[in-house]
């Protein structure tokens, strides 16, 4: 049994804030280890795919990765509650630091996807199990405390992530092991020390041994239901939403998704996550307000990207530390709100502020332009970074307070799986849309482009000069090719190759379709004010979910 240190207050369930924070280093760490591998990789997916000669199979990498992650979640939220935390953190961080181990050696794309698949198992476990061994030690009042730190290392895991993916992918080799490989190799000494701190560390209250059975069935049919969802996602753009590719998918994802609500009703409290759960507004409609957040931030943040490097032009690695003005947002807002709903008890008010201030900030985003001051950019984002930090964390701890401590790990994960189901359909969407503007946008400026005396000159000087790219454009246009708009769906680094004055329509067309889709996310962040606005608040409670600080 641990002690308390002198000196030290104590809180209500029964560990010191000493404790605390040495039990969240751990934490920290592991989902530092998930959050920063999801960035590397989508910078360097690119050049991984090339030197793999399999550039029309990367999509799969990913996809890979997205659905065993989040089929994952929900499974080791069950069998924490059932069996105690600690062993499936540990199972986790293993698991994952096996499919780095695996990524870096991959000889195909098609090894490279499987060994995907055998991280996001790992990685399923990391965020969600994290946010619920929070939940055993803290109590709900005092976890926006702590869950502040959470929001940052995602923050920051954004800015660092594409910075080291730049980096890594840029070099031939490093230490004889070519530059992409370190990508996943970088994972194994954080994983290996996140392993060593979180087996020393990690000393939960004592759990009473379960003895409801696992739900293998219901995991099984939720695969079946949610994969090809996840991956009509993912390809619907380039097979067509009405192909039938796509159709077929619907049609198994639909018959699935019956089929696991039948199997979750037959089981009960056994299955992997009970339905009566939902019976409880509170958490009904959170989990309703977490897909809607999921699908409206996750849209946002993976635009915002898009505009900084292919509309203005920075690298990767620059890209990502423009990005910090978010960042920095949402630790403001995260901190802030944590301490005040620590002092007050009360958490609404701060869900209202962070869903308006993300409708405002992505409202504002449709107006940037080609051209706009990098400064106002910058406010744009620090609104927005504010608004995720004022609603994640309360969002996810008004969820674990929804229900009695015994189902900390089913809520959390719910919390988290929803979550990330409302992120890839956002963005599946807002990418289609992005792109469905984005040849027509481009068209339409270069045919006016076309028109101007400083144009024709500058394709006349690229021709001269042999620039590939301004003699590509230039022979497109002569011939009335409508190949040049289409060109960056596939390389929008072909934009950065053109004289500036050539590259002009492409950004301008790059800008107005971005400026659609985030009127569009500002939407879906508008239905999810609206929402929180009908939500009730529940009295925090002042114990932790678990009752001591014992060794597991």
């Amino acid at each position: 049994m641990a002690t308390s240190e002198v000196g030290e207050s104590t809180e209500a369930g029964g560990f010191t804030h000493r404790q605390i924070m040495v039990i969240l280093s751990g934490l920290l760490l592991g989902i530092l280890l998930a959050a920063l591998d999801q960035t590397i990789v989508s910078t360097a997916i690119r050049t991984i795919a090339d030197d793999l000669h399999g550039y029309s199979l990367q999509v799969w990498a990913t996809t890979a990765y997205l659905i065993t992650s989040t089929l994952a979640t929900s499974l080791y939220g069950k069998l924490s509650d059932m069996y105690g935390r600690k062993p499936f953190y540990l199972a986790a961080i293993i698991i994952f630091l096996t499919g780095s181990l695996l990524c870096a050696f991959a000889h195909s794309m098609y090894e490279l996807a499987a060994f995907r698949a055998v991280q996001g198992l790992g990685a399923g476990g990391l965020m969600s199990l994290a946010l619920t061994i929070v939940g055993d030690i803290v109590p709900p009042r005092e976890r926006a405390r702590y869950q502040g730190y959470f929001l940052a290392v995602f923050g920051t895991s954004s800015v660092l992530g594409p910075v080291l993916g730049g980096l890594f992918a840029g070099q031939e080799s490093i230490l004889g092991i070519s530059g992409w490989r370190w990508v996943f190799l970088v994972n194994v000494p954080i994983g290996l020390f996140t392993l060593l701190v979180v087996t020393r560390a990690l000393h939960l209250p004592a759990r009473e041994r379960s003895r409801d059975r696992v739900d293998y069935w219901g995991a099984l049919v939720l695969a079946i239901g949610i994969a090809p969802l996840l991956i009509v996602a993912e390809q619907g753009r380039e097979w067509g939403w009405g192909s039938g590719r796509s159709v077929l998918c619907y049609a198994v994802g639909t018959i699935g998704i019956l089929g696991f609500v039948a199997v979750e009703a037959a089981l009960g409290d056994a299955a992997m996550i009970p339905l009566r759960i939902f019976a409880d507004r509170t958490f009904a409609l959170g989990v309703v307000i977490s897909f809607v957040v999921g699908a409206g931030m996750f849209g946002g943040i993976l635009l915002l990207p898009q505009y900084l490097q292919a509309v203005r032009g920075a690298s990767p690695m620059i890209g990502g530390l423009q990005m910090m003005p978010m960042v920095l947002g949402m630790m403001i807002g995260s901190i802030l709100s944590g301490q005040l709903i620590s002092r007050t008890g009360r958490y609404k008010a701060y869900t209202l502020v962070g869903a308006g201030m993300i409708t405002l900030g992505l409202f504002l985003l449709h107006y940037l332009k080609a051209d706009t001051a990098y400064w106002v950019v910058v406010l744009f984002m620090l609104c927005v970074g504010f608004g995720l930090g004022n609603l994640m964390q309360p969002l996810i701890i008004a969820l674990q307070n929804a229900l009695p401590p015994k189902d900390m790990g089913v809520s959390t994960a719910a919390a988290t799986f929803f979550r990330q189901i409302g992120g890839t359909l956002g963005a599946a969407v807002f990418l289609s849309v992005l792109f469905t503007r984005l040849a027509p946008n481009i068209r339409t400026e270069l045919v006016a482009a076309s028109q101007d005396t400083e144009f024709q000159q500058a394709l006349i000087k690229g021709a001269h000069d042999g620039n590939p790219a301004d003699m590509a454009l230039a022979q497109g246009l002569s011939n009335h090719d409508s190949t040049a708009a289409q060109s960056v769906l596939s390389d929008s680094s072909v934009i950065q190759r053109l004289n500036p004055v050539l590259a002009k329509p492409f950004q301008v067309g790059f800008a107005e379709s971005l400026s659609t889709v985030f009127l569009t996310t500002s939407g879906v962040a508008l239905l999810a004010l609206i929402l929180v606005v009908f939500w009730k608040e529940v009295p925090l409670r002042t114990t932790a979910g678990g009752v001591t600080p014992a060794v597991e």
